[in-house]
């Protein structure tokens, strides 16, 4: 299905570009991706997977990043004050890209759906799930944390491979994501740098703003700890993590999962913090499997 644009999402009044794969009628997997990721940080391949599986997955464009609605106005974010305290460059916080998803099932006439969310993807179908817990049929956390300091860490390496300026160009942003993979993704499987090469291009030409992401991460910081608020759940979750993520330690994939009641935790040995092909599949069924029990639950009651 081709990429469309919905005006007027949510309280903000954004817009967001977004797209739907898969029968209409068939449960909807809202997929929502990380930090400075465009909506084909989930692959063509892996929603196939999920559509094989009798879903609906929709992935779409978080704000500040591809097509959806961007803030120059805002001011200038600070992620370093963020992470020593001071929270005044903060424009927004994951609770308002939280309602940004809901108002997307508002305008897709969609009343719940199933949530998969990547990093701070996760945090934000987390943080969905807590503020808007009608419209939650069941929760996938992957490569994701609490919020909490103390868990979920990026081992000093992974930092490294992101330090340093801004890309000077569509061949440059290319580079540095290809270097990003390489450090950060999963040691036990394939890397297909073609493909991210092929994606880090095709983002860069739909829209490129560096302070949009550091939007993104200073809400992140902003947005605290949410370990007490999830002990109130109370929807079918999974929480998936790499054994071997240096960006986000798998203490936080952990701490999600002791936090959640009835949450199951799936350490995947081998996986980094990324989607590598070999585990589409695995992972789709998991996601399937799930969906599945939420469904039957969610008949029953």
């Amino acid at each position: 299905m081709s990429e469309e644009k919905a005006l007027k999402v949510g309280p903000s009044g954004i817009e967001v570009a977004y797209e739907r794969f898969g029968d209409p009628q068939a449960p909807p997997v809202l997929l929502i991706m990380g930090i400075a990721i465009q909506m084909s940080g989930w692959p063509d391949g892996f929603c196939a997977e999920l559509v094989a599986r009798d879903l609906q997955p929709i992935r779409f464009d978080n704000r500040d990043v591809g097509l959806s609605s961007h803030f120059p106005g805002a001011p200038t974010p600070d992620l370093q004050a963020a992470l020593d305290g001071d929270m005044s460059s903060a424009s927004y916080t994951l609770s308002d890209m939280a309602a940004d998803a809901v108002g997307l099932l508002d305008v897709l006439g969609l009343d719940r759906a199933h949530l998969v969310g990547s990093s701070m993807g996760g945090a934000i179908a987390q943080t969905i799930a807590i503020e808007h817990p009608g419209r939650v049929l069941s929760l996938t956390s992957m490569m994701s944390t609490t919020g909490d300091p103390s868990v979920g860490q990026a081992k000093p390496e992974a930092l490294a491979a992101l330090a340093g300026p801004a890309p000077q160009g569509r061949q440059d942003a290319i580079d540095q994501m290809v270097r990003a993979v390489r450090a950060l993704g999963s040691p036990g499987f394939e890397i297909d740098e073609a493909a991210v090469a092929d994606r880090a291009g095709r983002s860069f030409d739909r829209a490129y703003d560096p302070l949009g992401v550091a939007r993104q991460a200073v809400a992140s910081v902003a947005s605290g700890d949410r370990t007490e608020r999830l002990r109130s759940l109370d929807v079918p979750t999974l929480v998936i993590h790499g054994a071997d993520d240096l960006m986000c330690d798998v203490s936080g994939g952990r701490a999600t999962a002791a936090a959640i009641p009835g949450a199951e935790l799936v350490v995947i040995d081998g996986m980094g913090h990324d989607l590598p092909r070999a585990l589409w599949p695995e992972i789709a069924t998991r996601i399937a499997g799930l969906a599945q029990a939420a469904e039957a639950r969610s008949a029953h009651d």
